[in-house]
């Protein structure tokens, strides 16, 4: 009969019952690797899972989190109870939730859609948009990081917003981004605002109209205006200019001289003679 001497044994290093035929795990122990029975070995090297409290043997699979252990069946989401497992998920207090359940009850909703998701989302004015429902009012295009203007609960892309919004040059229908002259209550680009004979830019200088066409006053006056009976030029009234009118005949007020002796007829009697016009004495002297 064989016998089995000290040298001979292999016991549990904890329990020192015997392993041959059983299961063991050997164990690191500094100086060689101790072998232990299994249950010995889960009693003393085994984590306890946090949400069971029970003791996560070494055939589990187990899964670690911030100083935390768990089984893979007990790391789950708080709220609906599905695995966390090779899932996405976050830390709220404490307690595990999955994104969903995170969104649902943590972040706030698009004001377009009024879901959460976990799509990139945008903010302005207090409100949140995914990126894809921040779209332009008009066009209805995502507007994503692009400018954009706001009016009133709408928003719009810039070129829609000129074109819905920004006025209409009268003459040339381009939209006034900025400057311009108003004329009659109508916008003009500063460069369309001309006149109507000569087309000089008309903006920062006097000018009047005819049936709503505007005109410089040179071009007014050599169109439609009465010319002076002394210098022909013409009679505008224009920057304060006075004139004298008598019989169907215009004169400039400083033109309205005696013809014969050139002394100024204005606020004082005259004489018609013919095309003349002539002063008192200058009559009688004509009529000796």
């Amino acid at each position: 009969m064989e016998q089995v001497t000290l040298s001979d044994r292999f016991d549990c290093d904890n329990c020192k019952e015997s392993l041959y035929g059983r299961k063991y795990i050997q164990a690191d122990g500094g100086e060689g690797d101790n072998p232990y029975c299994i249950p010995c070995y889960d009693s003393l090297f085994a984590n306890t899972c946090d949400e069971c409290k029970e003791l996560i043997g070494h055939d589990a699979r187990e899964l670690f989190y911030e100083d935390r252990h768990y089984h893979e069946h007990c790391f789950r989401c708080f709220r609906c109870d599905r695995s966390l497992a090779d899932e996405p998920f976050t830390s709220q207090d404490e307690a595990l939730l999955c994104n969903d359940c995170y969104c649902n009850e943590f972040s706030s909703k698009c004001v377009a859609c009024d879901k959460t998701g976990h799509a990139r989302k945008l903010e302005y004015g207090g409100s949140t948009w995914h990126e894809g429902c921040f779209i332009c009012h008009s066009c209805e295009q995502p507007i994503g990081s692009k400018s954009f203007i706001p009016d009133k609960d709408e928003h719009y892309c810039v070129p829609c917003y000129e074109d819905k919004f920004t006025p209409r040059c009268t003459r040339c229908k381009k939209a006034l981004a900025k400057g311009g002259v108003t004329y009659r209550d109508e916008p003009w680009h500063k460069e369309c605002f001309v006149c109507t004979g000569c087309k000089v830019q008309l903006a920062g200088q006097h000018f009047t109209s005819r049936e709503d066409s505007p005109y410089c006053l040179k071009c007014f006056g050599s169109l439609y205006s009465k010319k002076c009976e002394a210098c022909s030029k013409p009679i505008t009234g224009f920057g304060g200019g006075k004139y004298i009118s008598f019989e169907e005949r215009q004169w400039h007020q400083p033109c309205f001289t005696c013809t014969e002796c050139s002394v100024s007829l204005v606020g004082a009697g005259f004489f018609p003679n013919g095309d003349q016009i002539l002063c008192r004495d200058c009559n009688t002297n004509s009529n000796l």
